[in-house]
């Protein structure tokens, strides 16, 4: 039975689906002006592991994450580049896609993008205006009127008063209320606009989501997920737009990542120490990066470090051993009544502790070192594949990555020719030689029966 944690309720719950054997998902995705952080890369990962477990526990899936390629932030970096906003999305786009694909992403089964939804936020924003949630004001903005929603607040637990009591906004004179959010922002010379009804302008970031989920999935859906920074304002005000318009519950279960870390701090591109995934790439396999981001509970912070990247190549290492020289039977689906099949969906189940699951496959890897068992390494193929893990020809993984003023793969072998000339000779001093150059180099060998192997250290 799945059980998952729903930030709305602070507690686990049971999951229930809505509609029975369907699940219907949102993602809040990429604000497309610049390439995807290692934080950005949680929150694909976490929620992509969370896609193919529903997936695997025989859930017909609806995933959406969308993409929004309006906003300043898109604007500006479009200005500052001597692109138009167009031409910066669409290369952006490119790049995340590209990203996605090293991280091993399951594509989403839509991705929509804002600007493809702006008659339908349009819509939206006459329904809650009529509905007296929002207002228009004279400098051609839409506003929310957030105490006109009852429940404003219950998502991140802040209250109107403690957050008028905390407020460091400036007065706006065109809010009725200082805590009231834009829905519609009037169009500024050389900004993309729309026109509507209260002249030309463009959409606000929270509006856009809730008419993007409603649109794939519905008003009333089963999951909204996103990272933990969300929460507030963005989520809450998408439960004011969608419940203030619609009149009923928008989402049952909330879910949110953690943060990663960068000494202590969350790593963001406003703070300046964030790592593209573009740049970690050049330094460590995208299965290394998914494996550092599986391994811990999708809910917990991590801490980035390089030292802590080469851990998690060390761990994706030994279970690729495990598997190396194996010729396994092909796979007939998982039994979930076998003792470590079980414990692996237990852990799974259970708010999607990945860091369990993996725990279990690391148990598993260690018999099939034990006994070679083809059964036991083919299921810890088939566990760590619905992790999106461990689905390479073991030498892919354990010989690839030659980076800049590294030793090629065809160097290393005439060097391991080399040396088995020298042990054919007896000349142990030369072999010996060889063996540890490799290893300065990051190269280590393993001599074995059929013959010597190598991986990268």
């Amino acid at each position: 039975m799945l059980t998952l944690y729903n930030t709305l309720t602070r507690q686990k719950e049971v999951f229930q689906p809505i509609e029975p054997g369907k699940v219907r998902m949102y993602v809040c995705g990429m604000t497309v002006y610049d390439l995807c952080h290692i934080g950005h890369a949680r929150m694909l990962a976490a929620f992509d592991v969370i896609y193919r477990w529903l997936r695997e526990s025989g859930y017909d899936v609806t995933y959406v994450r969308n993409i929004t390629d309006i906003e300043d932030k898109i604007i500006n970096r479009a200005l500052e580049r001597g692109i138009t906003p167009e031409q910066l999305v669409e290369e952006t786009i490119a790049d995340m896609h590209q990203d996605a694909a090293a991280l091993g992403l399951l594509p989403p089964t839509h991705e929509p993008r804002a600007t493809h939804h702006v008659e339908g936020m349009i819509r939206l924003i006459e329904q809650l205006i009529q509905n007296g949630k929002a207002y228009p004001a004279a400098n051609g903005d839409v506003y929310y009127a957030v105490r006109e929603f009852e429940g404003y607040g219950k998502l991140s637990g802040r209250t109107l008063d403690k957050l008028r009591a905390g407020e460091r906004v400036e007065i706006d004179p065109n809010k009725r209320d200082p805590l009231d959010f834009v829905l519609w922002k009037a169009a500024k010379p050389g900004e993309p606009a729309w026109d509507s009804p209260w002249g030309p302008g463009r959409p606000g970031w929270h509006i856009e989501c809730s008419v993007m989920s409603c649109h794939h999935l519905g008003e009333h859906f089963d999951i909204h997920g996103g990272g933990e920074d969300l929460q507030f304002p963005h989520h809450e005000n998408e439960i004011a737009q969608s419940e203030g318009a619609h009149g009923h519950k928008y989402v049952n279960y909330w879910l949110h990542n953690g943060f990663i870390n960068v000494d202590g701090e969350k790593m963001s591109k406003s703070l300046g120490n964030f790592f593209t995934i573009r740049d970690v790439l050049q330094h460590f396999d995208g299965e290394v990066i998914r494996f550092f981001i599986v391994r811990s509970h999708y809910r917990s912070p991590v801490n980035y470090t390089d030292t802590i990247l080469q851990d998690a190549k060390q761990g994706l290492t030994r279970l690729y051993t495990a598997l190396r020289g194996l010729e396994l039977p092909a796979s007939t689906g998982i039994d979930w009544n076998q003792p470590m099949a079980a414990r692996f969906k237990a852990a799974m189940d259970d708010d999607f502790n990945t860091s369990e699951a993996v725990a279990v496959l690391f148990e598993l890897a260690g018999e099939v070192n034990k006994t070679h068992d083809l059964q036991q390494a083919r299921l810890l193929k088939d566990l760590a594949g619905v992790l999106g893990l461990l689905q390479r020809d073991p030498e892919d993984f354990l010989q690839a990555g030659a980076g800049e003023g590294e030793l090629s793969a065809q160097a290393i072998e005439a060097l391991i020719a080399e040396r088995k000339a020298a042990r054919a000779s007896r000349n142990w001093a030369e072999s010996d030689r060889i063996r540890d150059a490799l290893l300065a180099q990051g190269v280590v060998l393993e001599d074995g029966p059929q013959g010597t192997t190598w991986r990268r250290a």
